[in-house]
């Protein structure tokens, strides 16, 4: 028996659980992680990794934009005066201007403040990249500091910091969060906001 059929045999639910893609989020669910990272990063004292996963959170959903193509962004994709950013969608980096709502803005704002003063001890010029580390960190055996531009793999661990935080802060009151950040993305870009 191959394993799509050992998969078969336990049901057609859960042989549909296997597959990809995964189901999105509800869009009431991805609403309330939005409005739950939007207020901590405006709190006194929030924590620079909040703030960060708040602007990641924010423009996936006036964007649509995966992993990559945020990490394309660079202070320069913004104009936070007139509400947009630009992002490059996609291998073939198709470039496209979204708007942005009143409380993105106000995150991105509130990022701006935490980039600067992470970037205040590096030596050398200020990185391009919109999103940063917050944190020392490694990288094959390398230690990093914080301002650099951050990876892929940095932002999947940090919003799976936030999930495991947040699934058990929340236990037996709400379903959990999944831990792969394309099923809330997918939400927004399914409702087609």
């Amino acid at each position: 028996m191959t394993a799509g059929q050992a998969e078969e045999a336990k049901g057609p639910d859960r042989a549909a659980e296997a597959r990809y893609p995964r189901p999105p989020v509800s869009l009431e669910e991805a609403e309330w992680v939005w409005r739950t990272l939007a207020s901590q990063a405006m709190e006194e004292g929030a924590k620079p990794e909040t703030v960060r996963l708040a602007v990641v959170t924010g423009l996936a959903r006036a964007s649509g934009a995966r992993y990559g193509d945020l990490l394309r962004c660079t202070v320069r994709s913004l104009d936070l005066g007139a509400g947009w950013v630009d992002v490059e969608h996609g291998k073939h980096r198709v470039p496209r201007r979204h708007g942005l709502d009143a409380g993105t803005v106000l995150v991105l704002r509130r990022w701006m403040d935490v980039r600067a003063d992470l970037c205040a001890e590096l030596e050398g010029s200020v990185p391009e990249a919109l999103l940063l580390t917050v944190h020392h960190t490694h990288d094959n055996g390398v230690t990093v500091a914080a301002g650099l531009p951050i990876t892929r793999q940095g932002l999947v661990l940090s919003w799976r910091r936030f999930v495991y935080r947040t699934n058990a802060a929340h236990a037996g009151r709400r379903p959990p969060l999944p831990t792969r950040f394309e099923q809330l993305r997918r939400a927004w870009t399914t409702a087609g906001l």
